[in-house]
């Protein structure tokens, strides 16, 4: 999720604001990434996940 959407916004120039979208180089590949969104996606996905286990 935070792969796609970065992409999106990254390669439509804006850097999101608070979502801090920036281009990430790994050896010989770059894209586009956000650590915020990243943790957001993961907190909804835990807590989704705790609501379905209740």
């Amino acid at each position: 999720m935070s792969w796609i959407l970065s992409l999106f916004m990254g390669n439509g120039g804006t850097s999101g604001g608070v979502l801090a979208v920036h281009r990430a180089h790994i050896l010989d590949m770059s894209f586009y990434w956000s650590w915020p969104l990243f943790f957001a996606g993961l907190a909804l996905t835990w807590a989704l996940l705790l609501m379905m286990d209740a």
